[in-house]
């Protein structure tokens, strides 16, 4: 018999972590997983969008580490877990920052701020860029809420929201479309 995917027994509310405790769907570790879920579904988009080998190889990587960041956060930190699970290095997040010097070589300098625009996979990665903010300030709020979260976790959100920005810009240069920058009213 193929695997079921609905087991009816969230349907009250509540969900089960990595070990096997119950939690309310609205508990910030369900909020947190869920977050980079939405984020790795936006990074898939701009993996598609993109049509570009290299970014395709590097978004690939992400969206596999992204899996293993929301492992992470959906293990119960106080419960014994039987299964090996994958963990995120120091070495990823290195890996980010030399991607975002890569790419940072071939940009041009800026010289005010962007605006999310240009073309659809540049717009795309910067959603995705806000849904990752919005993921490393759930995961700080969970620390500050005495909720067990390697800092590690953190510490690659932060930089991953930094290498989608620059991303977007590479993406934008490499199909010959200028940034769109932001001009103040005075």
């Amino acid at each position: 018999m193929a695997f079921k995917i609905y087991t009816k027994t969230g349907d009250k509310g509540s969900t089960s972590l990595i070990g096997g405790v119950r939690v309310a769907k609205s508990h910030i570790r369900i909020e947190s997983y869920g977050t980079v879920d939405e984020l790795n579904s936006f990074i898939g988009m701009v993996n598609d969008m993109a049509a570009n080998e290299q970014i395709n190889g590097w978004l690939r990587e992400i969206q596999d580490r992204l899996f293993t960041i929301g492992s992470v956060l959906a293990t119960n930190p106080d419960k014994e877990v039987k299964m090996k699970l994958p963990d995120v290095h120091d070495e990823d997040v290195a890996w980010l920052e030399q991607r975002i010097d890569e790419m940072n070589e071939v940009l041009p300098e800026m010289r005010s701020f962007i605006l999310p625009g240009g073309n659809l996979a540049s717009s795309t990665c910067h959603v995705a860029r806000c849904v990752c903010r919005r993921a490393e300030r759930i995961c700080v709020a969970m620390h500050e809420q005495g909720e067990v979260i390697p800092d590690l976790v953190v510490r690659y959100l932060n930089r991953l929201s930094d290498f989608l920005f620059v991303l977007a810009r590479y993406i934008s240069h490499i199909n010959g479309v200028a940034d769109v920058e932001w001009r103040a009213r005075v």
